[in-house]
């Protein structure tokens, strides 16, 4: 999917002989906290409602905050997990698109962002999450798909990360087409990996369990 897939036309334009009074009533009447503006179909940049607040005379010209407007656009042609790299440098609720020309195309919502990036990560799919920890060494891609398959499972999804706080280690985070996770989970832990979180259902019950209802059967006769 392409960021021009995802493009939309959700927010007015703004141009350089608006005044800020216009511009704060856009931002109130679409909900919004930034618009795009534009000369002549060619992307100027984004301004804030937070730039403009403060200035006494709604009627200055949007010209006077040029050097406000923030750069944060995407090429059109760009795979669309770019937006979010984007996205994630400017403290906005869309980024906007454009083409080589620097054309204005659209904007790209954080929302409608988020969506996009849920059905990619496999967040709508059914069956289970789990998590692995690793050296990069450790890391085998043949390995782990064997062991989910052994289950007749299959990874829908795969996601390699750098630990939160030790940058030697790895985060695996697979989503498999299946809930009930027993099985691959102990595979995986007879293969020596550290799991550290995992979803879905257990078909073994504890053996605890077993035994207190077991008494409880017993007492019963």
């Amino acid at each position: 999917m392409t960021t021009l897939q995802l493009a939309d036309n959700l927010y007015p334009s703004l141009h350089m002989d608006d005044s800020v009074g216009h511009a704060l009533q856009l931002m109130n009447e679409f909900k919004t906290t930034h618009l795009p503006v534009v000369a002549d179909e060619k992307f100027l940049g984004i301004i804030g409602a937070d730039d403009l607040m403060n200035e006494k005379n709604k009627k200055t010209k949007l010209e006077v905050y040029q050097t406000n407007f923030l750069p944060a656009a995407v090429n059109s042609d760009l795979y669309f997990l770019k937006a979010a790299s984007i996205s994630n440098l400017y403290p906005t609720n869309f980024i906007a698109v454009i083409n080589d020309k620097n054309d204005f195309i659209g904007t790209i919502s954080s929302k409608s962002l988020s969506l996009a990036l849920g059905n990619f990560s496999g967040t709508s799919e059914f069956g289970a999450l789990i998590v692995l920890e690793m050296e990069h060494a450790r890391f085998a891609l043949a390995e782990i798909n064997s062991i989910v398959e052994s289950d007749g499972a299959t990874i829908l999804h795969m996601n390699v990360s750098m630990h939160s706080t030790t940058k030697d280690l790895w985060e695996v985070t697979l989503q498999i087409n299946k809930k009930e996770v027993a099985t691959i989970i102990a595979t995986f832990e007879r293969y020596d990996y550290s799991i550290i979180y995992y979803s879905g259902e257990e078909l073994f019950e504890n053996e605890t369990t077993i035994n207190y209802n077991n008494l409880m059967n017993y007492l019963a006769i």
